[in-house]
Order: C-alpha cells, then structure tokens, then sequence
C-alpha cells in the first residue's frame, strides 16, 4: 500500500498528461498529427515498427553504456586528480567548463570528420556530454570530508593514501552516484546528436529519417524508447547506490547506531 501511495500521483500525473495530448491532437485534427502524433498513434507505432526500433535501440544503447563507462572513469579520475593538485584544479577546471559550452551540434560532425563513422566519434560525444557531472559532484564530495576526519588520520600518522581509501573516497562516492545519475539523464541527448551526424542506424537516425517521411508517430515512438532507457538507467544506478552506499539511506539518528 504505500508503494502505491508512493506511485499514484505520478501515475495519476501521465494518465492526465496523456488525455490532454490525445484531446489536444484530437482537436487539431489528422493534419496537425502528421506533426504530432496522438499516443495511441505512437502506441501503435511501437507495436508495428517494433522490429526496425528493436535493432536500432541496441545500436544506440552500446553508444550510450559504453560512453557513460567512459564519462564516469575520466570524470572520476579527473575529480581525484583536481582533488589532489589545487595547481591542476586553477589550471583544467575553467577548461573543463568551457568544454561543457561547446554546443554539440557543432563538435559532432567535427568528431565525424576526424574519427570517421564508426562508434568511436558517438562514444566520444556521449562521453563529453557526460563526464562533466561526475566531476564536479565528485569533487565536491571530495572536499566535504569532515575536517575531524581527516586530523583524526594525521594523529594516527595514517598516510596521504590510507587517508583517501578510508575517508575521502567514502564521501565522495554518494556524489559520483548522483553525477552518474545526471550523466545517464543526458547521454541520450549526445548519442541522439552524435547519430545524428554521422550513423546509418541507431534511435537517433529513425527520428532523422521519420521527421522527412511524415512519420511522426515512429519518431515519437522512438523518443518515447530513449527516455524509458534513460529513466531505467537511472532506477539501476539508483539501486546500485542503495547497494554499494546503504550507510547513505539509514533513517537519521541510526547511523551512529548501525
């Protein structure tokens, strides 16, 4: 009972969201839905084209796994580099920014021209969009450590090293959680972009190919894919995280306890 307690009101919220775009779409007529499709056209989308969605989802999912495995390693590994050397943080950080402002629009068919049309150009624009987050949700973790902590390792003589596996990489790993979490919410967007500009299959060329062809439904269909692949995502790194940080989810006052 309270798991539906807890998923009523958001169920309740997209049956209401649904209606409305079925009535607006009804409204506009079958004229307006070349360019807008109603959900029960792309409901039927997803059963008709399920097959042509089915193999190119798989192309864009590899895109995307293996571009956030590489975000989140090159992010983590930056953040404990920045963490360690104020020197490189001064040096990379306004550089790391300005890579985030580079639109992608821009950078993909550059990547394409360079790398080719293989899967490494994808891999490297999912990661660009990704690899930010992790950074700084990591770095701020890192620098969040209870000073107390840390004057309790320098009395027990404990090492730069000891410090960093025992007290500062536990607090910085609720951090890289949640940056991971924003990067699975956006690399969807980059593999989109990065198929976009060089690729012969994939989520991202269907919606290309569909928009020209007055196939709405099977482009939205296949937007409606990427986000429930975006949202699974974020549930399993959610569930990860309960796993890998239960200290993080007991109630307050028991964790002193536990």
């Amino acid at each position: 009972m309270n798991r539906i307690r807890r998923t009523a009101p958001a169920a309740l919220l997209l049956i209401a969201l649904l209606g409305a775009w079925e009535l607006y779409v009804d409204v506009k007529g079958s004229t307006f839905s070349l360019i807008l499709p109603a959900p029960h056209q792309v409901a039927q989308a997803l059963y008709t084209d399920r097959g042509l969605l089915w193999s190119n989802f798989l192309v864009t999912a590899e895109e995307v796994l293996l571009g956030i495995v590489v975000a989140t390693v090159v992010g983590f590994l930056l953040a404990v580099a920045i963490h360690f050397s104020p020197t490189l943080r001064r040096a990379a950080y306004p550089l790391l920014v300005a890579s985030q402002a580079v639109p992608v629009v821009i950078l993909a068919p550059v990547l394409a021209f360079w790398l080719g049309f293989g899967l490494l150009p994808k891999l490297v624009v999912v990661a660009m969009v990704s690899f930010f987050s992790i950074v700084v949700t990591t770095t701020a973790g890192l620098a969040a450590v209870d000073p107390d902590l840390l004057k309790l390792m320098r009395t027990f003589d404990a090492s730069r090293a000891r410090t960093f596996w025992h007290i500062e990489l536990p607090a910085a790993l609720p951090g890289a959680f949640t940056g991971a979490k924003i990067a699975v919410a956006v690399s969807v967007i980059g593999a989109v972009f990065a198929e976009w500009n060089g690729s012969n299959s994939g989520l991202g060329y269907v919606i290309l190919q569909a928009l020209p062809q007055l196939k709405a439904a099977r482009g939205m269909a296949a937007v409606v894919i990427l986000s429930l692949f975006a949202i699974a995502l974020f549930a399993l790194l959610g569930l990860a995280e309960r796993l890998a940080l239960p200290w993080v989810y007991l109630p307050s006052g028991k964790e002193q306890t536990a």
